[in-house]
């Protein structure tokens, strides 16, 4: 009976064992690295800064009080910088999203950046919710 033996490889017939690095990245991957976290970093400021210059008065809905069909009371906060005056449009709303009343209030100058306002709407019909439709800046 033969025995079977596995073939053996000759040594270095096929090359030595595959190296494997211990070292770190090297001077070029961490400047690379370091560039992209600083143009991240500068495409956001810049983002940032471009986004609030085109639109420097935002608003939004804090809350609404139905008084009966023909009032709605509702509060809402402005954002926009110190000193700038600005008038907002609020709208009531039907339950079938009709607008039912509306409302333009002049806001500012105010000393923060945010500033909260309570307004009465007049409405044609019982209404279900209010919306800030927007807020335009005015020059004075």
């Amino acid at each position: 009976m033969s025995s079977e033996q596995s073939p053996t490889v000759p040594a270095g017939r096929y090359g030595g064992t595959p190296r494997t690095s211990t070292r770190g990245p090297g001077r070029g991957a961490k400047v690379a690295i370091a560039l992209a976290l600083a143009a991240a970093v500068g495409g956001t400021a810049w983002f940032s800064f471009a986004r609030s210059a085109a639109d420097p008065v935002t608003a939004e809905m804090v809350g609404f009080d139905v008084v009966d069909a023909e009032r709605l009371e509702a509060t809402f906060q402005v954002h926009m910088p110190p000193g700038t005056t600005a008038v907002c449009t609020l709208d009531a709303l039907s339950p079938s999203y009709a607008q039912v009343g509306t409302l333009d209030v002049a806001v500012g100058p105010a000393e923060g950046r945010t500033s909260a306002y309570e307004v009465t709407l007049g409405t044609s019909e019982l209404a279900t919710t209010a919306v800030v439709a927007g807020c335009d800046p005015t020059d004075g």
